[in-house]
């Protein structure tokens, strides 16, 4: 490569003969097609699951699928954070914490009376 060249890395697989620019924005694999953010559910009609991802090297937990109302939602994620030491945000119906905690979220979102998937 020849100096002051910059290489274009803005590329994408296509199986032809060319090259060519993803343009197409990839869709949130957190979105789910049944959530309803308008649909308002109990706490004992929930049935909710853990998924764990990582983000720059880091353990992040994730729970959900969350059908309640924006100040319900908040005041859950204030009380889950302030209870279990941790950050954490609400998105897409999924409440994202910081570090390993499927064990102390269990146990106290099942005190609220939440139900889980076996």
């Amino acid at each position: 490569m020849a100096k002051g060249v910059k290489l274009d890395l803005n590329i994408g697989a296509n199986f032809s003969d060319e090259w060519q620019e993803i343009q197409a924005k990839k869709e949130s694999t957190q979105n789910s097609s049944n959530y309803d953010p308008n649909k308002i559910l109990l706490p004992n009609k929930h049935f909710l699951h853990f998924k764990k991802e990582k983000r720059r090297g880091k353990v992040v937990t994730l729970v959900g699928l969350f059908q309640l109302s924006k100040e319900d939602s908040s005041a859950l994620l204030k009380k889950v954070k302030k209870a279990l030491g941790t950050g954490g945000s609400f998105k897409d119906g999924y409440m994202e914490f910081q570090g390993e905690l499927q064990v102390k979220l269990r146990a106290y979102l099942e005190k609220e009376n939440f139900r889980f998937k076996k």
